[in-house]
C-alpha cells in the first residue's frame, strides 16, 4: 500500500507534497487500522487543489481512497445515491443516469472526486443551484481512533460535517439527493459588453450561465448558456451566437468540450464544460476563485475592470458564475446567494501571486470568500471573520479530532485550530 515513487505533486504540479508516504488501503478495515496507527493523516482526492490543503507534512501519511471498492448504490425509490469517497463525478453521473435520475448540478470538470469537491465547497453554476455540498444528506467518516461515524440531516453537527476540509475524518461515503433525469441544450455566445450589462437578467436566462473574460477588454468574450429542455426557452439578446464550437481558454481544442449549438443531451453531458473522456488540459495553470454576495456582482466587475491591465498578462481566462445560498458552515456560499469569480492563471507562481493580491484588494469591499482549494493570500484572521459559524466548526473539530490527527499546517492556520 506504500508507493515510494519519488516526489508526488498535485495535478497542476505547483505543490510537491511533503508526506513521508502515500497509502492506498484496499478495504475499510485496512483504512481504519491505518488511521488509528497514524499521528497525522490527510486525504488526497483527485489532486485538483492548488494549495497545501491536502499535504499532511513530512511526518504525516497521505491517503488515497482509489483502491477502495468504487461503490455507487442508487436507491430509485428514495431518489438518493450512496457513493464511495474515491469515486469521481464522471463515473457517479453515468451510473446515476442509468437509473433515470440526475444530480442537480455538476462542476466544470467531471474528472474531480466527489468527496474532495464536497469537502472544499466546489460548485457549478446557476442562480437556483446550490453548491455540490448542498445535496448531501449523509456523511460517513472514519475518525481518528479508527472508528466509523455517520452524520445525517437532522444531526446538530451535520452542517459542519459536509464541507469540512478533511478536518474531521476520512470521508468514506456520501449519500446525495437525486432528481429525475433531464436534458440540457447548451448555447455559446460571444462578445458580451460590460457597459450596460444587466447581470441579474443575464444570469437568470437559463438553468446554468457561465461568463468568460480574458480582461483584455471591458466585457466577456464568451457566455455559456445551459438550458434545461423542460424549462422555458429565453432569448439572449445581448450577444451573438458563436459560429464555431468554442473552448473557454483561447487556443485550446473545442473537441474537449461538451456539445454546443443547442443540441439537447443528457444532463451529465452538458452541465460540465468538459467531456469526461478527455483530459481538459495539461495542468499547466494555477487557479484562484473568490465568492461574494450576488448583489455585489456589478460593482465587483467594475472593480476588476479597473485593474484589468494588471490581470490580463498572467491570465488565461476568468469565469463568472452564480451559486445559490446553502447552510453548510464552511462553504463559500454559506448563507448568501453568491457570485463567483474564477481565475485560471498562467503557470508562474512568482508572476501570479502579486496579481492575486491586487485582485483581493479590489474585491475586499465585497466580503469575498476564497475557494478553499485554490491559490489565495487572504490572511487567516480575515478569512475566519467571513464565516459566521467558524466557531461552531472549530468546536466540532475539537470534539471529533481532539488529537489533531487530520490537521495539517493549512487547516491549523486557516481555521485557527
Amino acid at each position: 500500500m506504500t508507493e515510494p515513487t519519488g516526489p508526488l505533486t498535485n495535478w497542476a504540479g505547483n505543490i510537491t507534497y511533503a508526506a513521508k508516504e502515500l497509502r492506498r488501503p484496499h478495504s475499510l478495515d485496512a483504512l481504519r487500522t491505518l488511521v488509528a496507527r497514524s499521528a497525522w493523516v490527510r486525504v488526497l482526492g483527485s489532486g485538483h487543489s492548488f494549495n497545501e490543503i491536502a499535504d499532511p507534512g513530512s511526518e504525516g501519511v497521505l491517503l488515497s481512497l482509489t483502491a477502495l471498492p468504487p461503490s455507487v448504490e442508487v436507491d430509485t425509490a428514495a431518489r438518493t445515491v450512496r457513493v464511495a469517497g474515491g469515486v469521481r463525478y464522471a463515473e457517479l453521473a453515468r451510473r446515476v443516469h442509468e437509473h433515470g435520475l440526475a444530480l442537480h448540478n455538476m462542476a466544470s470538470l467531471p474528472h474531480i472526486s466527489v468527496a474532495g469537491s464536497v469537502a472544499t465547497g466546489t460548485h457549478g453554476s446557476g442562480n437556483a443551484n446550490g453548491s455540490l455540498a448542498s445535496v448531501v444528506r449523509e456523511v460517513e467518516l472514519v475518525t481518528a481512533d479508527g472508528s466509523t461515524l455517520t452524520i445525517g440531516r437532522g444531526d446538530a453537527r451535520f452542517d459542519g460535517a459536509v464541507t469540512a476540509l478533511g478536518a474531521l475524518g476520512v470521508v468514506t461515503a456520501l449519500t446525495l439527493d437525486l432528481e429525475p433525469a433531464f436534458e440540457v441544450a447548451q448555447h455559446v455566445f460571444t462578445e458580451l459588453p460590460l457597459a450596460g450589462l444587466d447581470f441579474d437578467a443575464v444570469s437568470a436566462t437559463a438553468y446554468s450561465v457561465s461568463l468568460f473574460t480574458d480582461w483584455r477588454q471591458p466585457g466577456f468574450v464568451q457566455a455559456w448558456v445551459k438550458r434545461r429542455t423542460d424549462q422555458p426557452l429565453n432569448d439572449f439578446p445581448w450577444a451573438a451566437p458563436a459560429a464555431v464550437a468554442m473552448h473557454p481558454v483561447p487556443g485550446m481544442p473545442a473537441e474537449n468540450c461538451t456539445q454546443q449549438f443547442g443540441v439537447p443531451g443528457p444532463w451529465h453531458e452538458r452541465l460540465p464544460h468538459f467531456r469526461a473522456e478527455f483530459t481538459p488540459s495539461s495542468g499547466a495553470e494555477l487557479q484562484s476563485e473568490y465568492l461574494l454576495p450576488r448583489p455585489y456582482a456589478p460593482d465587483a466587475l467594475r472593480a476588476l475592470d479597473a485593474i484589468r491591465e494588471t490581470i490580463a498578462p498572467v491570465l488565461q481566462i476568468c469565469e463568472v458564475r452564480t451559486v445559490a445560498a446553502d447552510g453548510q458552515w464552511l462553504t463559500p456560499s454559506y448563507g448568501r446567494d453568491t457570485v463567483a469569480f474564477h481565475f485560471t492563471w498562467i503557470e508562474d507562481t512568482t508572476a501570479v501571486l502579486p496579481v492575486v493580491r491586487q485582485v483581493e484588494r479590489a474585491l475586499a469591499p465585497f466580503d469575498p470568500r476564497p475557494h478553499w482549494g485554490k491559490v489565495f493570500t487572504t490572511p487567516p484572521s480575515e478569512l475566519r471573520e467571513r464565516y459566521p459559524r467558524m466557531g461552531a466548526f472549530t468546536a466540532l473539530a475539537e470534539e471529533l479530532d481532539a488529537a489533531g490527527t487530520f490537521r495539517n499546517k493549512f487547516v491549523r492556520e486557516m481555521l485557527g485550530l
